[in-house]
């Protein structure tokens, strides 16, 4: 007799997507914050979501970011923990913060490379303008994104989501982006 074939050995059904974002959403702590500092965090944690991810992060873990042919990845091991030469280019350090967005610091080398840093301000130039295009704030945030693996798209819904309660909380979530920004106190 054959052994029967699991049809989902990876366990991506409908039951654990909805245990995976009800165990995020009930430790999901969300301050009010700023317009500037809502934009800079959804710029920062969609960048290390389209990563190619193959573990559940965790939040407070630091994990590294790397840059390879096919695209980035983020990895449980460290630039100094490999016991070969390093296989991809490191790009920085990252971390998963309780609100659940992103941190990224840039490896000292990358934030010096020119070709680097002028790839990643066109991806922030297409980011901007598509803020200010939209009708409301809310409107640009991430809901279900088809592009980004299974882990990607998880904690692209939950980042919406923290995104949107902490909007809602400042009173920006209906606004556009400019009324928003014009919201800040101006600089001293």
């Amino acid at each position: 007799m054959m052994a029967k074939r699991n049809p989902n050995p990876q366990g991506k059904g409908l039951v654990p997507i909805l245990a995976g974002l009800q165990q995020h959403m009930l430790r999901l702590q969300v301050p009010p914050k700023p317009i500037t500092q809502i934009e800079m965090e959804l710029f920062t944690s969609l960048f290390v979501l389209q990563s190619e991810i193959r573990f559940n992060p965790a939040v407070g873990q630091v994990y590294w970011l790397y840059s390879r042919p096919e695209g980035y990845r983020l990895s449980l091991i460290g630039p100094d923990e490999w016991h070969k030469e390093m296989p991809h280019r490191y790009i920085g350090r990252c971390e998963l913060l309780v609100d659940r967005t992103w941190t990224l610091d840039l490896a000292a080398e990358v934030a010096e490379d020119a070709a680097f840093i002028a790839h990643i301000e066109r991806q922030r130039d297409i980011f901007q303008a598509a803020l200010e295009q939209a009708e409301h704030i809310e409107d640009i945030l991430p809901t279900f994104v088809p592009t980004l693996g299974y882990q990607g798209r998880v904690f692209a819904y939950i980042l919406g989501r923290s995104l949107r309660h902490s909007m809602q909380l400042s009173g920006i979530a209906a606004l556009p982006y400019r009324e928003a920004a014009a919201l800040l106190p101006a600089p001293k």
